[in-house]
């Protein structure tokens, strides 16, 4: 961006945001997500902040480097991953990371398995971050309170040390569960004060689920009928209150099941088909779950 002429002269916040190419994760967000208003609605929020703030400090108005670390709490398939991958792109963008790359990270990429093996395996994954953004997924299981020999504490050591260190050169975005994240910062207060930004991912409703099953048909080139597009919701309704149900993600698992009931379905029929026959997913191909029978998912 391009600093103003003179400490009276207007700044063009809307050149500034075009410059910065704001518009296009922020726009992408919108249009791979379906609801999450409140996560947009945060996303937009610091970017927002992160751009008047570089606006500030080419004013010379601003005292030091606004906090970047984040933490995503949700269940899973609730989008944290997507989020990451834009906010990456936003802060390229305005300058705060060198690429728009995303590690995806978990307990054991950093913690080693013995002695003095956990401190050069964290550092050497931090030193591969740095210029973009380390996701640490499912991060409280970094913090192993209850086994004396476990090395995760040396592992949030390190983390912490990088965090304070390397902020101008690193971002890392801290995610899991809810509840188990607020144990894992009251455990680890040091990791909490250095986070900036905390985002929280609610569980898709009922319709939103449906959009996004329909999304997902539609870029795969196939078609509910009236008859799979019911049953589809019912088994929604039923799966979503089983085990391990995870959103969105559940949503692409069962439709890649029916894809493969549909491919039976037309092999096993022979002979010549429609060509919309190839595109369509009938209501047996869906009923033919175990879901609908009190069963594991399938």
């Amino acid at each position: 961006m391009t600093a103003p002429a003179s400490s009276s002269a207007a700044i063009d916040v809307g050149a500034a945001a075009r410059q910065t190419l704001l518009a296009e994760p922020i726009g992408r967000l919108e249009r791979e997500l379906i609801g999450l208003e409140s996560v947009k609605a945060r996303v937009r929020q610091i970017a927002s902040l992160l751009l008047v703030e570089r606006l500030r400090e080419q004013a010379g108005m601003s005292a030091e480097a606004p906090g970047l670390h984040m933490s995503f709490t949700g269940n899973p398939g609730t989008g944290k991953t997507t989020v990451a991958l834009r906010m990456a792109e936003i802060l390229h963008g305005l300058g705060y990371i060198r690429r728009p790359s995303v590690i995806v990270a978990t307990r054991d990429d950093l913690v080693g398995q013995y002695v003095g093996h956990t401190a050069p395996k964290t550092k050497e994954l931090l030193q591969k971050a740095l210029g973009g953004v380390l996701f640490i997924d499912e991060a409280y299981y970094l913090h192993r309170p209850e086994n004396e020999r476990d090395y995760g504490a040396e592992a949030i050591e390190v983390l912490l040390q990088f965090m304070e260190e390397r902020r101008k050169d690193l971002v890392v975005i801290l995610a899991g569960y809810r509840d188990r994240m607020e144990r894992f910062f009251q455990s680890n207060p040091g990791l909490h004060s250095r986070i900036a930004h905390h985002l929280d991912f609610p569980d898709y409703s009922l319709d939103e689920l449906m959009q996004i099953a329909e999304l997902m048909v539609h870029e795969r080139m196939y078609t509910f009928d009236d008859g799979s597009r019911r049953a589809f919701r019912e088994y929604l309704e039923l799966r979503a209150r089983q085990a391990h149900f995870s959103n969105a993600r559940s949503v692409r698992n069962a439709i890649d099941r029916i894809r493969l009931r549909q491919a039976v379905r037309i092999v096993d029929q022979g002979g010549e088909v429609p060509r919309q026959e190839l595109a369509r997913i009938d209501e047996a191909d869906v009923r033919s779950s175990r879901v609908f029978m009190n069963g594991e998912p399938r």
